[in-house]
């Protein structure tokens, strides 16, 4: 599949977006079969824009450590490009998906990909921070990516695609923002595993807000995140599983709460989005402006001993 070269001129002002939150089961056809039903009716629904969670293709498979899981991967452009391609060109809309990626024998990535209206691949955006938590091991399986941070030009706008642990930093959200990104995207897997008390669980969830919070507040941007939602059990039994929380959520470029999805039902949640509001937030909070570039060298270093 060949990149999409079309679009990219076009600047919306209003776009509606669908954030498609479900269940993954180890059955791949019925994942791949209710994920394409959801796209379909997201389109017929008036989305411009669909974005799906974190590596939607398949239960969350870094809980554990296994050299089959490998199996799982595919090349980009791949079979998987493909048939998302035919569902974008079909429903005239623009995916953002997410993929266990084969680069090459021995070298896999967690690679974000941003279909086109023609079916094409608009950019692809490989995820930079990789955790290693329990329940989380993703460093056995995927290497960091090379791919930096650049947004994605379509034509819904200029999208700003980071997967999952990067929300986390804002680092990289400020790139995206200083290169033009109109959108912040985040597609996610995340969630609790039972022997967190409720109180825990609470902040867990609230931090995971609040931080992306922030990069829309400190970027004048909105922002859109994507979580799986439902149980899936531990295939070595170390553990009781993670219970991935939901509350898909789209905040505004002031930090407003636009939508936010159920903490344990699959749902398609549509949200209408104005571009051209991040303007207006920027001039009223022109953070961009007023930043010290010249003294923000440190921020390179791993840590800052004291002298």
């Amino acid at each position: 599949m060949s990149h999409s070269t079309n679009f990219q001129s076009e600047r919306p002002g209003k776009i509606r977006v669908a954030l498609i939150q479900q269940s993954c089961s180890p059955n791949l056809t019925d994942n791949w079969d209710k994920l394409s039903a959801n796209i379909h009716k997201a389109a017929t629904q008036g989305a411009n824009l669909i974005v799906l969670q974190e590596l939607h293709n398949t239960p969350y498979f870094c809980q554990t450590e296994n050299v089959d899981n490998f199996n799982l991967a595919e090349p980009i452009p791949g079979p998987s490009t493909e048939r998302l391609g035919e569902l974008a060109k079909a429903d005239d809309v623009v995916i953002v998906a997410s993929l266990f990626e084969k680069r090459a024998p021995g070298l896999y990535h967690n690679t974000a990909v941003v279909l086109e209206r023609d079916g094409k691949i608009a950019g692809t955006y490989r995820k930079m921070h990789i955790p290693d938590d329990p329940a989380y091991y993703e460093k056995f399986y995927f290497t960091p990516g090379d791919l930096g941070f650049h947004p994605i030009p379509t034509s819904v706008g200029c999208l700003g695609v980071q997967v999952c642990w990067d929300q986390w930093y804002p680092e990289g959200a400020r790139l995206m923002a200083l290169q033009g990104a109109d959108l912040l995207i985040y597609p996610t897997a995340i969630g609790f595993e039972s022997s967190d008390t409720a109180e825990e669980q609470q902040r867990q969830r609230d931090a995971w807000q609040a931080v992306q919070r922030g990069h829309a507040v400190a970027n004048g941007l909105p922002v859109i995140t994507v979580n799986r939602v439902g149980l899936e059990p531990d295939p070595s039994g170390q553990t009781n599983g993670i219970t991935f929380w939901g509350s898909s959520f789209v905040y505004g470029p002031q930090g407003e709460l636009l939508a936010c999805a159920s903490q344990n039902e699959e749902e398609i949640l549509l949200v209408e989005i104005d571009l051209e509001r991040s303007e207006q937030v920027r001039r009223w909070w022109p953070f961009l402006r007023d930043r010290r570039i010249e003294a923000y060298e440190p921020i390179l270093q791993r840590f800052i001993d004291a002298e």
